[in-house]
């Protein structure tokens, strides 16, 4: 593929394959992988509390949590946040394995 050519001389330092392990730095490719995972984290939330009642939350079967309904809402979207960026960090790192 030849090289491209714009108008603007800033951009023709683009490289051509954007998705090449070393086009982008360290900070944007986690940002890759943590914009969309906070977003269906805020998806996977959403249909979670539409079944499930946060003020019935029981610990193991033993007495309901005394937390705040914020509380818990805030806690399980981190915990969704983390398990989701975790599984698009798996799946960055095993492409560039698979890459070389």
């Amino acid at each position: 593929m030849p090289p491209r050519r714009s108008a603007d001389p800033l951009l023709d330092d683009e490289p051509d394959e954007p998705w090449e392990s070393d086009a982008y730095p360290f900070a944007r490719r986690v940002l890759l992988i943590l914009w969309p995972a906070f977003l269906m984290a805020g998806v996977l939330e959403a249909l979670v509390f539409v079944v499930v009642d946060p003020e019935s939350f029981r610990w193991f079967g033993g007495p309901a949590l005394d937390w705040p309904v914020m509380a818990v809402y805030s806690v399980t979207f981190l915990i969704f946040w983390a398990v989701i960026a975790t599984a698009g960090a798996l799946t960055h790192l095993l492409e560039d394995a698979r890459r070389g």
